[in-house]
C-alpha cells in the first residue's frame, strides 16, 4: 500500500518563528553516542537569524541524557523557556537543547550545534551525508559557475588580483563572490592564518589576512578564504581564492562594484 506525502509548507507561529516540516532522515551525536534519530524533524528559522535549526519530535530524543539546565540563558533563543544540559559519558555540556513555547512546536526539542556555538552535539547526518555547522536552507540555492568577466581586486588602491578566469558563486541572500586562481592573486601581500571555518553547503574554509609589512589598510583579519576540499557541489572553487565584497574594491568588467553591507560586514578595528 503506497504512503501519501505532503509537500512541506512554510508556517509562521504568533512569536515569529517560521518552521516547515522536512521529510529527510537526521542524527545528531555527542561523540559516539547518538542522541537524536529523527524522520521527522522540522527546521525553524528563528527572526532575524539567517539560517535555519531542526527542532525534533521528543520521542526521537534520547531524554534520558537531558537534565534541567543548572544555568539557563536569558534571551538566547526566540521565546524558550525550558533549556536542558546535555550529560554523555560524564561530560556535562550546558544549554544544549531547549523548547520553544509556540503552540505549533509543542513536543518538540532543539539543539545546538558544537561546531556554531561551541556546545551541543559534535556531528550531524542528514540521511548517510554529515553536515556542518547548521542545516542546509530549501529556500536557499548556491550556484559556482565558471566565467570569463575581467575582475580586479584593490586595496587601499593596490591591485592585489586581476584575472579573466573567475568561477562565480551566486548565493541565495549573499553577494556573488568571485572565486580566483592563485596565479591571479597577489597571495604574498598576505599571510595565512590558521582560521577555518565550516559551510554546509561549501565545505571547510582557510584564510589569508592583508599583511601590514606591505602598507597600512582599514582591512578586517581574514579577508580572503579558499576551499581546499569544496563539497561536490561547488567543486569549481576548489583551491580558488576570494574576497570579502563587503571589505575590499571589485571591478568587474570596468563597472566598480559597491561594497554591501551583510552579516559578514565588519565594523573597522
Amino acid at each position: 500500500m503506497a504512503t501519501s506525502s505532503t509537500v512541506p509548507s512554510l508556517r509562521t507561529t504568533p512569536e515569529g518563528l517560521r518552521w516547515e516540516p522536512s521529510e529527510r532522515w537526521v542524527r545528531g551525536r555527542k561523540g559516539d553516542v547518538t542522541v537524536v534519530d529523527s524522520r521527522h524533524p522540522v527546521l525553524v528559522w528563528e527572526p532575524g537569524v539567517p539560517v535555519p535549526l531542526y527542532a525534533f519530535p521528543r520521542a526521537e530524543v534520547r531524554e534520558d541524557l537531558l537534565r534541567p539546565a543548572k544555568n539557563p540563558p536569558v534571551g538566547t533563543h526566540t521565546g524558550s523557556t525550558v533549556f536542558y544540559d546535555l550529560e554523555v559519558d560524564g561530560e556535562l555540556r550546558e544549554n544544549a537543547a531547549w523548547t520553544f513555547p509556540a503552540d505549533d512546536l509543542a513536543g518538540h526539542i532543539a539543539f545546538e550545534w558544537f561546531q556554531r556555538t561551541g556546545r551541543g552535539l559534535d556531528h550531524w547526518y542528514e540521511e548517510e551525508e554529515e553536515i556542518f555547522v547548521h542545516p542546509r536552507d530549501p529556500h536557499k540555492r548556491v550556484d559556482a559557475i565558471a566565467g570569463s568577466r575581467h575582475v580586479v581586486v584593490e586595496i587601499a588602491g593596490r591591485v592585489v588580483a586581476d584575472s579573466h578566469r573567475p568561477v562565480l558563486v551566486f548565493e541565495t541572500g549573499l553577494p556573488t563572490r568571485y572565486y580566483l586562481p592563485r596565479e591571479d592573486v597577489r597571495l604574498d601581500l598576505f599571510r595565512p592564518t590558521g582560521h577555518h571555518t565550516g559551510c554546509p553547503y561549501k565545505g571547510t574554509a582557510e584564510y589569508w589576512s592583508w599583511d601590514g609589512e606591505h602598507g597600512d589598510a582599514d582591512v578586517p583579519p581574514d579577508v580572503v578564504w579558499s576551499y581546499p576540499e569544496p563539497l561536490p557541489a561547488v567543486g569549481a572553487i576548489k583551491g580558488l581564492l576570494a574576497f570579502y565584497n563587503e571589505a575590499v574594491d571589485i571591478t568587474v568588467d570596468g563597472e566598480r562594484l559597491a561594497r554591501p553591507v551583510t552579516h559578514f560586514t565588519r565594523p573597522p578595528s
